[in-house]
């Protein structure tokens, strides 16, 4: 476990700053997204991807307090829920591809929704993390990519038993050389920005994930920041932190 008690599973956040409008992109209960606008034009769109090591006991929940801070600094906030691994109709009926389908329609709704979409910012924790960076890579709006403590190398995760073995489960199978349009870390090099914030004392997710990530994206000619936070695996998504602080740095950076 992190440093911190970290969030509960199903917690939900009762800040409500902005309007929240549900969009359904497929049948099953996970199939949705919350999206909150700000008053006035946004500064552009950020999509909040919940973490969890993709695993149905964790929800979009988490991403709330996220999103609702967003709109309050001005941002489109778009927090996605997907089918994660585990049993389907209580969260679960994920896995590869259909938890990256999910991403993929999820971010889709943004083309119905008249919003200015030059600034399309994944931002994701953990496992999130890994589907933000991934997503930087296969879908084409996507302009920008924060990975906090992301899960960036599948097959050292999968390697360093990382959630219990979640690789595995979210894979079906041991990370290998055949799963290199999933695995972040060989999409190389990544077409748009990308900041990896990570604590060097996360004992979730290790430090290394993010830190060797950068090196090899830099080495192949990406634009990769490694922002180092305070605090361990939690602190990036409480708002009230240091480590959240120097997110929306980032954020200002780019809009």
């Amino acid at each position: 476990m992190g440093s911190a008690p970290g969030p509960a599973p199903g917690r939900h956040d009762e800040r409500v700053t902005a309007a929240i409008q549900t969009i359904r992109y497929g049948g099953d209960p996970s199939q949705l997204v919350e999206l909150s606008v700000p008053t006035g034009a946004p500064r552009g769109v950020v999509v909040v991807l919940h973490g969890g090591f993709w695993k149905a006991a964790y929800d979009l929940s988490l991403g709330r307090p996220l999103a609702a801070d967003l709109v309050d600094r001005g941002w489109a906030a778009l927090n996605v829920e997907y089918r994660r691994v585990g049993p389907p109709g209580s969260g679960g009926g994920g896995g590869v591809p259909r938890t990256t389908d999910d991403v993929r329609a999820a971010i889709a709704t943004l083309e119905a929704t008249g919003l200015d979409l030059s600034k399309v910012v994944t931002l994701g924790h953990s496992a999130g993390g890994h589907l933000a960076a991934w997503a930087g890579h296969a879908i084409g709006s996507v302009t920008h990519v924060i990975a906090q403590a992301g899960v960036l190398d599948l097959v050292a995760a999968d390697r360093d038993q990382l959630g219990g073995g979640a690789v595995r489960a979210f894979l079906g199978h041991h990370a290998g050389p055949g799963d290199a349009d999933v695995d972040p870390r060989r999409q190389l090099p990544l077409g748009v920005p990308i900041w990896c914030v990570h604590a060097r004392d996360d004992d979730t997710v290790p430090f290394s994930q993010s830190e060797e990530y950068v090196e090899a994206a830099r080495a192949a000619g990406a634009t990769a920041e490694l922002v180092e936070v305070p605090g361990g695996h939690y602190e990036v998504i409480d708002e009230a932190t240091e480590a959240w602080r120097l997110i929306v740095g980032v954020l200002d950076g780019i809009g």
